[in-house]
C-alpha cells in the first residue's frame, strides 16, 4: 500500500502563487486572522497528522471493514482513536462560528485540510467531513434552541452529524420520498420512515450523531415543494446539552460495498422519532442544498485526493520496478534491465495522473476561494460574482473531478500490470474506493443536467458568460507573448467555440428537450477540460518566470505542455459528440432494446 505523503510544495504553490492566497484572506471580512504563519501551520500539521495517523490505517480499515450487531456499528481498529486525536488538536472546530465554540476560519481552510487527509484514508475522513455540513445547516437555518443545545457538541466534535436523504425506492428522486412528519403541537414532531445509503449513520466514535433527516408533513404538496427538513438525535439533548433518552432511530443494516468499508454505510430506520423542524415547512430541499453544495466539494476533493495517492504509487513503482531495456539504448546498464519510467507509454500514464491531479488541485482550490468570497467578500459585488460563479463551477467540479480521478487511480493500478491487480500492494483498494465518487452526492449524469439544463440554459447562458469572459481576459492580457502562445492560442479558441456550442444545443432543445440531455455530459467533460487548461495556462505564465534551475517549476511548464498537447484534444471528441444530437440515443424503441 503506498504511504501518502502530503504534496505540500504543490499546495504551496497554488496556495501562494497562483491565488494570492495572503490577499485573499487579509480582504475578508471577519476573517483577516489567516496569517501566512497560520497557514503554513494548519498545512504542516494537517500534514503530520494524515502522514502519520491516518495513512497506516487506510488499509487496516478496508481488511477490516465496520461491524453491525443490535448494539449498534463498530469502525476498524484505530479509527476511534484516531479521531479522539484529530477532536483534541480542535480541527472539527476551524471553520465554525466562534459563538459556538468554533475558530471562526475560513470555509477553505476546512476543505484545504481535507486535500491531505482525504488522501490518506478515505474512508476515515467521511466522519468528520459530513459532520461539519450538517452543523453549517443549522449554523444558517437552524432556530435558537436548535443551536444552543446541539451545535457546540458537534463543533468540538463529542457529537457528529450526518444527512438523511434517500430511500429505498427514491434513489436520487427525493420527491418520492415517502418518510412522514407528525405535528405533535408541542414544536416536536414524530418521523416515521427509512431513509439507506446513508454515510456515517451510525459508529462508535461519538456518543451522539445528529441526523438532518427529510421528512414530508402530514398534508403537504407532492414532490420536492412538500418536503421538509428535521433534526432527529440518535440521543435527545437536555437543554444543558448533557444527553437525555435514547431516540426512536436504529440502525437495521450496514451496506456490503466495493469499496471504503471503513466508512459506515447505513440503513436507518425512524419509528416515531422526536424531530425539530429545522427553517419553515416545505423549504427542507433548499435548506438541504447548502449540505449538498458542501458535501459535492467534498467528493470533487476525494477524486483528487486519491488521484494524488494513486499518482504517487505510480511514480514510486516505476522509479523502481525493472523490466526491459529502453527502446533508445539502457537507461540502467549496471543492472538487469531498465526502471519502466524509461518507457514512453508509462511517461503518458503518470504524466496523464500528474497534468489531471495538479490541474485539479489549482481548479478545486479556486473554488475554495470563491466560498470564502461569497460569504465573506468585501463587497457585496465581490460576494454575488463568486456566488454565481459557485453555481456553475461545484457541478462541474464534482462531476469532472471525480471522472478524471478515477481514470488517474486506474492508471495507477495499471501501471503496476498484474501486481496492481493484489490487494497487497494497495493500488486496487484506491481504484475501489474512488469508483464510488461518480455516483453519491449526485451522479455525473445528475451533475451534468444540473450544469447545462439548470446553470447554462435556465440562466440564458449568463452563467457562462462570467467565465468566460475572466479566460478572454486572461487571453488578452497574454497577446503579444511569445512564450505563453502556445498554450494561449488553444485556451482562446475553446473558449470562443464554448459559447458558439452552447447557443448551437439551446437553439436545438427549443425544439426538442431531449437535447439538453443527450448533450450533458459530453458538456460537463468539454467544460472541465477547458477549465482546467484555464488552471495550467496561469500556472505556466508563474512558472515561465521561475528561478532558473527550479526543477519543480520546470516540471510545471513541461507538464502544462503534455496537458495542451495530448489532454485538451479530448474537447474535440467530446463536441463532436454532444452536436451529433439526440436521435441518435432515443432512436431505438424500448423493446430493441432486448437481447
Amino acid at each position: 500500500m503506498p504511504l501518502y505523503k502530503a504534496p505540500l510544495r504543490d499546495m504551496q504553490f497554488v496556495l501562494k502563487d497562483l491565488l494570492k492566497a495572503e490577499d485573499h484572506y487579509a480582504s475578508l471580512q471577519g476573517r483577516e486572522e489567516v496569517t501566512p504563519d497560520l497557514m503554513d501551520a494548519i498545512l504542516t500539521e494537517g500534514a503530520k497528522f494524515a502522514e502519520e495517523v491516518l495513512a497506516p490505517l487506510n488499509q487496516v480499515g478496508d481488511q477490516q471493514g465496520c461491524t453491525w450487531s443490535e448494539d449498534g456499528v463498530t469502525t476498524p481498529e484505530g479509527f476511534k482513536e484516531a479521531y479522539d486525536q484529530y477532536r483534541e488538536a480542535g480541527w472539527t472546530s476551524m471553520s465554525a462560528r466562534s459563538e459556538f465554540g468554533g475558530q471562526g476560519l475560513p470555509p477553505s481552510m476546512g476543505l484545504l485540510l481535507s486535500d491531505m487527509i482525504g488522501g490518506a484514508n478515505w474512508s476515515w475522513s467521511m466522519y468528520p467531513g459530513l459532520s461539519g455540513s450538517a452543523a453549517r445547516v443549522l449554523e444558517v437555518y437552524g432556530n435558537e434552541m436548535q443551536q444552543e443545545r446541539y451545535l457546540p457538541k458537534m463543533t468540538e466534535g463529542s457529537w457528529m452529524g450526518t444527512m438523511c436523504l434517500t430511500e429505498p425506492h427514491a434513489g436520487s428522486d427525493v420527491g418520492l420520498s415517502r418518510t412522514k412528519a407528525s405535528n405533535n403541537g408541542d414544536g416536536t414532531y414524530n418521523i416515521t420512515g427509512t431513509k439507506i445509503f446513508i454515510s456515517s449513520g451510525d459508529h462508535d466514535m461519538t456518543e451522539n450523531i445528529i441526523h438532518l433527516v427529510l421528512a414530508r408533513v402530514e398534508g403537504a404538496p407532492e414532490g420536492t415543494k412538500g418536503i421538509s427538513l428535521f433534526l432527529v438525535p440518535k440521543f435527545i439533548a437536555h437543554e444543558d446539552g448533557s444527553l437525555g433518552d435514547r431516540n426512536g432511530v436504529t440502525c437495521g443494516s450496514i451496506e456490503h460495498k466495493m469499496g471504503i468499508k471503513g466508512s459506515a454505510t447505513a440503513v436507518l430506520n425512524f419509528d416515531a422519532a422526536t424531530g425539530y423542524l429545522i427553517g419553515e415547512e416545505n423549504q427542507g430541499l433548499t435548506y438541504m442544498f447548502l449540505m449538498m453544495n458542501t458535501a459535492r466539494m467534498g467528493t470533487a476533493m476525494q477524486g483528487l485526493s486519491l488521484g494524488q495517492l494513486a499518482y504517487q504509487g505510480g511514480l514510486e513503482y516505476a522509479r523502481e520496478r525493472l523490466q526491459m531495456r529502453s527502446l533508445s539504448g539502457p537507461k540502467n546498464p549496471d543492472g538487469p534491465a531498465d526502471p519502466i519510467i524509461v518507457h514512453p507509454d508509462v511517461r503518458r500514464m503518470l504524466l496523464t495522473q500528474k497534468a489531471l491531479t495538479e490541474g485539479s488541485r489549482a481548479f478545486l482550490y479556486w473554488i475554495l476561494m470563491l466560498v470564502d468570497q461569497a460569504s465573506h467578500g468585501e463587497t457585496e459585488e465581490i460576494q454575488k460574482e463568486a456566488d454565481e460563479l459557485l453555481h456553475l463551477l461545484t457541478p462541474i467540479a464534482k462531476a469532472f473531478v471525480t471522472e478524471t480521478g478515477l481514470e488517474v487511480a486506474n492508471y495507477g493500478m495499471q501501471i503496476y500490470g498484474g501486481h496492481g491487480y493484489i490487494g497487497e500492494w494497495g493500488m486496487e483498494q484506491i481504484v475501489r474506493d474512488l469508483r464510488i465518487s461518480t455516483l453519491y452526492e449526485g451522479t455525473t449524469g445528475i451533475q451534468a443536467l444540473d450544469l447545462l439544463g439548470r446553470k447554462i440554459m435556465g440562466t440564458g447562458g449568463k452563467a457562462l458568460m462570467g467565465l468566460t469572459k475572466r479566460i478572454h481576459k486572461f487571453c488578452e492580457a497574454q497577446a503579444g507573448n511569445a512564450a505563453m502562445e502556445e498554450f494561449v492560442a488553444p485556451l482562446a479558441q475553446l473558449n470562443k467555440e464554448w459559447g458558439e456550442i452552447t447557443m448551437q444545443i439551446g437553439e436545438k432543445a427549443m425544439q426538442n428537450p431531449d437535447e439538453v440531455g443527450a448533450a450533458s455530459v459530453d458538456y460537463l467533460m468539454y467544460s472541465g477540460y477547458i477549465a482546467i487548461a484555464f488552471m495550467w495556462a496561469q500556472m505556466v505564465e508563474l512558472a515561465a518566470g521561475g528561478s532558473e534551475g527550479d526543477a519543480f517549476m520546470a516540471s510545471k511548464v513541461k507538464t502544462a505542455r503534455f496537458y495542451f498537447q495530448r489532454i485538451l484534444p479530448r474537447t474535440e471528441s467530446h463536441k463532436l459528440s454532444m452536436l451529433s444530437g439526440a436521435d441518435n440515443l432515443m432512436a431505438l424503441d424500448v423493446d430493441e432494446f432486448a437481447f
